[in-house]
């Protein structure tokens, strides 16, 4: 019990710092275009892929039952709102957190194995300042613009099952997006993926800032164990933040 709370206060501290280091200057613009190009760019085709192929499934799913209830005009409206109030946000944190959160973490995690971010203390170099702050900055911006392209690529994921293979009207289909997606359902999402950008990318750069701490174990087995850890709690959480975040906003 003493060591979780522990822990949690450690993780506490950690955020409170990094936020306080993003929001004052000196900012290092050079390193957080990298950041964004590593977790938003490279990811653009997982993310492209996924949303195509989950817009079809939901389409595909809604196109039976709205069938049997003579509503097939609502197709639109079923793929909107899943996408924005639920699927988007979180299929896009689960699949950065596998492509990008799990090497983010073993990357910080080997840098205190080989003892870099020592080597930035005795240098009175802050190394939170200096590796999570470009980190967090760039995970903040980049996943909600995933986000927003993971729910683009799914609605014409929806559009061509809908429209193209079942022949709905493709007025109908965009009517009813229109009708009943309002400012509400955006601003849900919008703080959803915020909220999920937050845990991602605290919970894998602690994980590996505190390798030590955390294993108890350096080199390549701290790493793996670390980078294991921090990919299981970042799901867990986002899961958890998804229900709470609907809870309150519903």
């Amino acid at each position: 019990m003493t060591e979780t709370i522990r822990s949690l206060g450690r993780m506490g501290i950690f955020l409170g710092h990094s936020v306080a280091a993003m929001l004052t200057p000196p900012w290092r613009p050079r390193s957080l275009i990298k950041q964004i190009h590593f977790i938003g760019v490279r990811s653009l085709s997982v993310i492209i892929l996924s949303g195509l192929f989950v817009g079809m499934v939901v389409a595909l799913l809604f196109q039976d039952t709205l069938v049997r209830f003579g509503a097939t005009s609502m197709a639109g409206s079923a793929v909107g709102l899943s996408l924005i109030w639920e699927l988007g946000p979180v299929l896009t944190a689960l699949m950065v957190i596998g492509r990008a959160g799990s090497a983010i973490c073993a990357e910080i995690s080997i840098m205190r194995t080989e003892q870099q971010i020592d080597a930035l203390e005795c240098m009175a170099i802050d190394p939170i300042r200096h590796v999570i702050v470009p980190r967090f900055t760039a995970a903040m911006i980049s996943i909600p613009l995933l986000t927003a392209i993971f729910i683009v690529i799914g609605i014409v994921g929806g559009y061509f099952i809908s429209v193209v293979l079942f022949g709905l009207s493709e007025g109908a289909y965009f009517q009813g997006m229109s009708d009943t997606v309002l400012m509400g359902d955006l601003r849900m999402c919008l703080v959803k993926t915020l909220v999920f950008s937050l845990l991602i990318i605290w919970i894998s750069t602690a994980k590996g800032f505190y390798l030590h701490l955390v294993t108890g174990a350096y080199g390549s087995e701290g790493v793996s164990r670390v980078t294991t850890m921090a990919v299981v709690h970042s799901s867990i959480a986002v899961l958890c933040a998804d229900y709470l975040v609907s809870a309150i906003m519903l």
